[in-house]
């Protein structure tokens, strides 16, 4: 059931996917093609924002920022998911895989790397932060629109 607190909450966790994939991008190696990086780490940031923060609005301020900086938490591994399996086709069209098992081992292998690239401060900072100041717009949102 659509609610103004899922709305908030996909359109804050979209925002701050977004943004948190502009910022991790010089933590990647020279000459990484990006292409619609930013545009699909905001369509999973909308997802985990209205799948995850959405329904656990409205049970105060303090709750908020928990599940907020948990939505947050969930966006990233999503998004290691995401990018992690479409790097290991990438890969995998270029013969550099043995067998199936080994295709599947390597997402995560590749998504360990990206791990961790991504800890870096500013990362960090921006996701908690602004998993934080997203799952209070949520709050709001739900406390205004009952």
């Amino acid at each position: 059931m659509p609610t103004a607190a899922k709305l908030f909450a996909g359109f804050a966790f979209a925002i701050l996917a977004f943004f948190t994939a502009e910022i991790f991008k010089p933590h990647m190696p020279e000459g990484t093609q990006f292409g619609y990086f930013s545009f699909v780490s905001a369509l999973i940031g909308l997802v985990a924002g209205w799948r995850v923060m959405g329904p656990e609005a409205g049970r105060g301020n303090w709750a908020a920022v928990n599940s907020g900086v948990k939505t947050a938490a969930v966006m990233v591994g999503l998004a290691l998911l995401v990018f992690s399996t479409y790097d290991m086709f990438l890969r995998a069209f270029r013969p550099e895989y043995k067998g199936p098992m080994q295709a599947i081992v390597a997402i995560f292998e590749i998504g360990v790397g990206y791990l961790k690239a991504m800890v870096a401060w500013d990362v960090v900072t921006v996701l908690v932060g602004g998993g934080a100041l997203a799952g209070l717009l949520s709050e709001w949102a739900a406390r205004r629109w009952k």
